[in-house]
């Protein structure tokens, strides 16, 4: 077998595994599922993973890799604002809730809640996902650091934007319709349109101080 087609193995697995932990959930996907979605047959399986739980730590490598083209590049396409950005981020995962008829959850999310916690492993691999996200609001928040307020906690307020998120397509799911999450942006953006109309102080400079 050529490396290529050996690489393609490989990926097919990866890939019907990111999709059916997606649609089914990690426990109920069976070995004959991952099998028949990748095309592929159990020797070519444990050549590459030495078990299930394996190939869920290469998903979760394969998310972090994606956030970036498949997430974070679309919706930032065209807007510059730091801020917008953020907006724009929550914008898409609106869009994948409709365009599923309010059945989308997030992946890592889904994940995380079905995991149990002696797979510490997992667990380190959806919290690097979830930092990874963050990372990225945090990055806005950087960029619009002169129209915030100094005090403001970049880390808490980008785990805030990400708890907003997870919970409004939690709740989304849920109930099946797509306001529980709109509502919950529409008071993110409200609490951001009060950070950027409250009066500003000098942000303190390293090693100096601020008038």
């Amino acid at each position: 077998m050529s490396p290529t087609a050996v690489q393609g193995t490989r990926d097919r697995l990866i890939d019907a595994a990111m999709n059916l932990f997606w649609e089914k959930g990690y426990a109920n996907t069976s070995m004959s599922d991952l099998l028949a979605a990748a095309k592929a047959n159990s020797g070519s399986f444990y050549h590459f993973f030495p078990g299930k739980e394996d190939l869920l730590l290469a998903v979760l490598d394969r998310y972090l890799t994606l956030l970036q083209p498949a997430m974070l590049g679309p919706a930032w396409e065209g807007i510059d604002d730091p801020i917008e950005r953020i907006f724009a981020l929550l914008a898409r995962y609106r869009m994948l809730i409709l365009q599923t008829d309010c059945t989308y959850g997030c992946p890592i999310g889904r994940l995380a809640l079905e995991i149990g916690p002696e797979q510490q492993e997992v667990h380190r691999l959806l919290a690097k996902n979830f930092d990874g996200w963050t990372a990225a609001v945090r990055q806005c928040l950087a960029q619009a650091a002169d129209r915030l307020p100094a005090e403001m906690d970049g880390e808490r307020l980008s785990g805030f934007v990400l708890a907003v998120m997870e919970g409004g397509v939690m709740l989304s799911r849920s109930h099946r319709d797509v306001k529980p999450f709109d509502q919950a942006v529409a008071e993110l953006r409200a609490y951001f349109t009060r950070l950027l109309e409250s009066p500003k102080k000098t942000r303190k400079k390293k090693g100096g101080t601020g008038e």
